[in-house]
């Protein structure tokens, strides 16, 4: 039985390692290495890489705003999107309708939400600073002014990534027993009370499912940064992502950006093995 298990699993698993084993095993290799663009040798050279990058304080302001980001953009699409989940929990008829309306933000390219979102924030031509001068409010620079431009970006990935979470959620709330809400009408809960000490505990682990995908979407941002500010103003939006980017493209030290890569890389799996250390606990 496990011989035959292996068979069936060895072309996919195969593959997995081809698309994505080498891929990740070379730039292992050029973070350890001196490549750059300009010198395209793989000479490894050990940990220097990292030691530089982490010395750097543009390091640690990419990763303190990465931090933020994700935490903030998280907590509103999960707010958000339980609130909206639990709504639509009440609606009987159109409930597809509501569904597939929600969801159309979910199924747009990044790149394309970006593009829209920065038409509609363009400073002088854009129809939110046109609405803004027509009911006699002053315009707003929404991506060009640095105390404005990180939360316009994390509004922006909110109304993108909460349709995901509302569907997550939902599914979660559906699959949720009866029997305890009966119980509790019986005994006078609230519907407040309810929610608290029914709905939550029981959908807890749903809700980690979501917070700990939509963490490892949040710290992989790349394209709205790309299309909307470049990092800008200053580096005020730079995360740690378009960091990397920076400095093997721009700066044209592969090495150092890859080493970048590999420091978010391990973030990443550090927050899945402690979501998955915390649910296996949480079932014991």
């Amino acid at each position: 039985m496990m011989r035959a298990g292996w068979g069936f699993a060895g072309p996919g698993l195969t593959m997995l390692t081809i698309v994505m084993g080498l891929p990740v095993l070379y730039a292992a290799a050029i973070s350890l290495s001196s490549m750059t663009l300009i010198r395209p040798a793989l000479n490894i050279t050990g940990f220097g890489n990292f030691v530089t990058i982490m010395s750097e304080p543009l390091f640690w302001n990419s990763l303190g705003i990465t931090l933020r980001y994700s935490v903030a953009t998280v907590t509103g699409e999960f707010i958000a999107g339980l609130g909206i989940a639990l709504m639509l929990r009440q609606v009987i008829a159109m409930r597809g309708v509501y569904f597939a309306v929600l969801t159309l933000p979910m199924a747009m390219s990044p790149v394309a939400v970006a593009l829209i979102w920065r038409m509609l924030l363009q400073p002088n031509l854009g129809i939110v600073n046109q609405t803004l001068a027509g009911l006699g409010l002053p315009m707003v620079d929404w991506l060009g002014n640095s105390g404005l431009a990180l939360k316009t970006m994390i509004f922006i990935d909110i109304w993108q990534q909460t349709s995901f979470v509302i569907l997550l959620l939902s599914a979660g709330l559906a699959s949720l027993p009866r029997e305890p809400y009966e119980a509790a009408e019986v005994d006078g809960a609230s519907p407040m009370q309810q929610f608290w000490y029914i709905t939550l505990p029981l959908l807890r682990p749903v809700a980690m499912i979501a917070v700990v995908i939509q963490l490892i979407n949040e710290f992989r941002t790349y394209d709205l940064i790309y299309i909307l500010t470049k990092g800008g103003p200053g580096i005020s939006t730079e995360l740690l992502s378009f960091f990397a980017y920076k400095r093997a493209f721009q700066g044209l030290a592969l090495n150092e950006g890859s080493a970048a890569a590999f420091i978010l890389l391990l973030i990443v799996l550090l927050i899945t093995v402690v979501f998955f250390f915390l649910l296996e606990r949480r079932k014991n």
